[in-house]
Order: structure tokens, then sequence, then C-alpha cells
């Protein structure tokens, strides 16, 4: 019962940066039908701007977070003016492969410019656990969990209650639509790639103290927030939301019951069956946003 009640905590405080990816992803998928191979690049990005902002700049562990959510912010408005702008209205295999390429420039920048050394983000918290009865975790994935679940508080209040969040919903239900009442459907385009890309990048710099920080971080997360969409249901939040805790959990069960070896299996697993009998995912809704 104590490894059981272990690995539920494991999966709350893994699970929270895996909702991150996933409501980043849902987001520019169902808003502006774009499938972004950057994700796990801008995951990476976001960690190594930790990196350098509590390593290099000096900032201090808890003012490099927004740092690097802030960069991550920034490209990806770079990203959609530059790449995404000029190709609206193209198919959407063109879109994929600049998508794609773009992915594999930010990963081998990333190695040009760091190497393909990993490093460690240091970080203010002590090194002995917290008790919590009968399981222990430590400080770091206790800030890990509650800035992540702030972060997707933060989301869902901007989705759902702010005028930027209701021009995204009306966009995602009908462009042409919200374009005539008075919408800047490019706006709207390039903010919530910026928004979605935040969240990668957050979720990097929420990860990168946890584990370590190197090139090709961004390859298996990439993946986990696709398989995270799937499960939750495209353009639900909420389903992506609680996909990253299930994934999470099914990633801690298999790895603690079975073999750690096929941590990433089990949750696939769980797509290949959600695919099978449910192909709109788990909490799939009518078409919307929030």
């Amino acid at each position: 019962m104590t490894e059981f009640l272990q690995h539920l905590l494991n999966t709350l405080v893994l699970g929270g940066t895996y909702a991150l990816l996933g409501i980043g992803l849902t987001l520019i998928f169902g808003i502006m039908n774009v499938v972004n191979f950057t994700h796990g690049a801008l995951y990476t990005v976001g960690a190594y701007v930790m990196y350098l902002a509590v390593t290099a700049l000096g900032l201090g562990f808890f003012a490099a977070l927004p740092t690097a959510i802030l960069g991550g912010l920034l490209l990806g408005a770079i990203l959609d003016l530059v790449l995404l702008r000029p190709l609206r209205g193209a198919d959407m295999d063109t879109t994929m492969l600049v998508m794609i390429g773009a992915g594999i420039v930010l990963q081998s920048g990333t190695l040009w410019l760091f190497g393909g050394v990993a490093k460690s983000i240091p970080t203010p918290f002590p090194d002995a656990p917290l008790q919590l009865g009968p399981v222990s975790v430590s400080w770091l994935r206790l800030f890990v969990l509650g800035a992540a679940l702030a972060l997707i508080g933060l989301t869902y209040w901007l989705i759902n209650r702010t005028r930027l969040g209701l021009a995204m919903r009306a966009t995602f239900q009908d462009h042409d639509t919200a374009s005539l009442m008075g919408v800047n459907v490019r706006l709207i385009y390039t903010a919530t790639f910026a928004i979605g890309s935040s969240l990668a990048a957050a979720a990097g710099a929420l990860l990168g103290p946890v584990y370590v920080v190197f090139p090709q971080m961004g390859g298996m997360a990439e993946l986990k927030a696709f398989a995270i969409v799937i499960l939750g249901g495209l353009g639900n939040i909420t389903g992506a939301a609680i996909g990253g805790f299930i994934l999470a959990l099914a990633e801690e069960l298999g790895a603690g019951y079975i073999s750690s070896g096929y941590r990433d299996a089990m949750g696939f697993l769980i797509i290949i069956a959600v695919l099978i009998f449910k192909p709109t995912g788990l909490f799939a809704k009518a078409e919307r946003i929030g």
C-alpha cells in the first residue's frame, strides 16, 4: 500500500507537467489546425532557458521559471509570424513539412549551442525529502506540482474569463464568422501559438531541474503530448489535463509493478486501446475549446 501511495504521489507531480504539454498542443491543433512538430523542441528550449537563467544570468531559480515561459512565448510568436502566417490557407501537408523542419532546426540549434553533454539545473531546495506519512516527496517535486497546477488554472482563466479567450473560442468554432464579428483572426492565431509554446516551455523548465537537460529531451515529450491529445479529445482542455494525469499514472504503475523499461510503453498501450475503442478520445465533447 505504501508503494502504491508513493506511485500516486509521483503521478501527481509528473501529470501536472504532462497536462501542460497536452493543453498547449490541443490549443494549437484545435484553433489553428496545425500539427505542431516544434512542441518537443520548445519543451527543450524552455529547459535550456531555465538553465541559462539560473547558471549564466544569475536570476535565481524562482525568477528563472517566468523567464523560460516568456522565452517560449516569444519564440512561439516568432515561429508563427515567420513560418505559419505566410502559409495561411496552404494545405496541411505543406504546413506539417515546414513544422517538422523547424523542429529539426531548433533541436540542432540547441545541440550546436550547448553540446551533447547533459546539464543539471541547481535548485534552492534541500536534499532531504518531505515525509508525508508513509510516503516521501522532494521539495523540488512539490514546487513542480504547485507551479504546474497554477499554470493550468491560469490557462483555464485565460480561455474562459478573458476577452482574448472568448476570441480564441470563437475562432475555434468558426474563424470566418469570428472575423466578420470583428475578431482579428491573424492576431488570435499568433497569440494561440505563442501561448501553446509557452506551456511547452514551462513543462520543460519544470522537469529540467527534476531530471537533466539535453538536446534530445523533447523527442519523447512531443510524442507524449500527441498521446495526451488523443486521450483527451481534440479541442478539450479539460480532457488534455486529465489525459496528462492518466498517462503519468500508467507510466508510474507500469514502471513500478512491471519494469522501468516499460514506463513509456505502458502509456502508448493505453493510446492504442483508446484509438481502437473510442477514436475521438476519452473526454471528447461537441467541438469546443475550454
